[in-house]
């Protein structure tokens, strides 16, 4: 039996970074949010420290889409989707 698709939301912030990624990075963006992300959230990278509790995947080199889970509400929060170097 599939499993089906966890539901996406997306902070203020996250919207914000989306639109001042490049057009290839958007493409990008999409196809990790739909094949890894909504498919299989846990398969990103668990981070540490402050940020204990999300997740992180790669887009580019320096970008990273970063998330939390919400199990009960089968539901994957975008938090960022930028870089955080330099800011």
């Amino acid at each position: 039996m599939e499993r089906q698709p966890y539901k996406l939301q997306f902070t203020k912030r996250a919207q914000k970074d989306i639109t001042s990624l490049s057009p290839k990075l958007k493409e990008k963006l999409k196809d990790i949010l739909r094949r890894k992300i909504a498919l299989h959230p846990e398969s990103g990278k668990p981070l540490v420290g402050s940020l204990q509790g999300y997740y992180s995947v790669r887009i580019s080199y320096q970008d990273r889409i970063v998330y939390r889970i919400e199990k009960d509400v089968c539901t994957v929060i975008i938090v960022r989707a930028k870089t955080h170097y330099g800011e």
